[in-house]
């Protein structure tokens, strides 16, 4: 399984803030056997998110997009807009079960507006920028990613 790692931050991109989050779900990732084929960091501008996003997509045909930033409720806070933007179908019990895991430890986590579905055979999910919210979040999705990943790809396997 290939995956890419989006790291979207404004300070980030400027060098002015280390990508903690990034890193980790790279690390994460590659300790449960993916392949971390693609990693960037961009600026909060709706236009790059959505050209890297498909671009992963579609040109390198990645199993797995991880975004992480940009999913408050501030001004430049666009991934949510970015993402849906390129999804064919969306997987809203994602994004639930992340900001649910989210609140039973902060009630900020109810802010956010990230979003998580298909474009293709590409799962695509946004992850809050914080890292304590992404480790919280990796609790979440580690456990059900490969399956999903299989269930994309047309595995036959029941879910029950």
């Amino acid at each position: 399984m290939r995956a890419g790692v989006l790291t979207v931050s404004d300070r980030g991109a400027r060098g002015e803030r280390e990508d903690l989050s990034g890193r980790f779900l790279q690390e994460k990732l590659k300790a449960a056997g993916f392949e971390v084929a693609a990693y960037e960091i961009v600026p909060d501008e709706y236009e790059e998110i959505v050209a890297l996003l498909v671009d992963w997509a579609d040109r390198l045909k990645l199993d797995l997009i991880l975004t992480t930033g940009g999913t408050g409720l501030s001004p430049r806070d666009i991934t949510p807009e970015a993402t849906r933007a390129v999804l064919e179908r969306e997987a809203p019990g994602i994004a639930e079960a992340l900001r649910a895991k989210g609140l039973q430890h902060t009630p900020y986590a109810m802010l956010s507006r990230g979003r998580a579905g298909l474009r293709r055979q590409t799962l695509i999910i946004n992850l809050p920028g914080s890292p304590q919210a992404v480790k919280e979040a990796w609790e979440v999705l580690s456990p059900v990613l490969k399956h999903a990943l299989e269930k994309i790809q047309g595995s036959g396997v029941e879910c029950a």
